[in-house]
């Protein structure tokens, strides 16, 4: 697939997701130095570095309605944007449901609504590498949550309709291979 060829035709858009520590940015890393267009960065990542940074903690019972809904705008925002050609995205709208669960919110109106509206044509899950790093502290969840919270991503893209595709724990350019292997026609 060359760069060239995934900037025409109608829009395609690929939900790459997982829980914490599963090696997305690694997988995004290896697209961009391909050429293929794709997020920059992680949106729900810098919602909750801007939400930190304004509270001076991390995010409370109290704030995550806010935060959710914050980054459910900014997920409808770049999906928007996107006309032709293929796109992969760092997370979908759908992940919404998993961290909603997990927070122990019920999903909002405007989540199911968006998760109706907004489709993507695959969505791949990369399974969990079994470590965590992050060296910017961003990624608060305790390990014994982090299985629970893929597990509650992988559920809300069920629940949003979709029949993931799961990519295997392995280097990131093989888990690069797998999914430009597993594209839809």
């Amino acid at each position: 697939m060359s760069a060239s060829s995934t900037a025409t035709g109608p829009a395609k858009r690929f939900a790459i997701t997982g829980g914490p520590g599963a090696g997305k940015e690694a997988v995004f890393d290896i697209l961009r130095e391909m050429g293929l267009p794709c997020s920059e960065g992680e949106s729900a990542r810098e919602v909750y570095r801007q939400h930190r940074e304004r509270l001076g903690r991390h995010l409370e019972v109290g704030d995550r309605r806010e935060y959710s809904a914050e980054v459910l705008a900014v997920f409808i925002d770049e999906f928007s944007r996107h006309k032709h050609g293929i796109r992969f995205y760092n997370r979908g709208i759908p992940d919404g449901f998993g961290w909603d669960a997990f927070f122990g919110l019920s999903p909002s109106k405007d989540l199911e609504e968006a998760s109706r509206v907004y489709r993507y044509d695959a969505v791949f899950v990369l399974d969990s590498l079994d470590r965590l790093e992050d060296e910017s502290d961003v990624v608060w969840a305790r390990e014994r949550e982090i299985r629970r919270v893929h597990e509650l991503i992988v559920q809300g893209y069920y629940d949003a309709g979709y029949e993931p595709v799961f990519v295997p724990a392995n280097s990131a350019d093989a888990r690069v291979k797998f999914i430009l292997a597993n594209l839809p026609k």
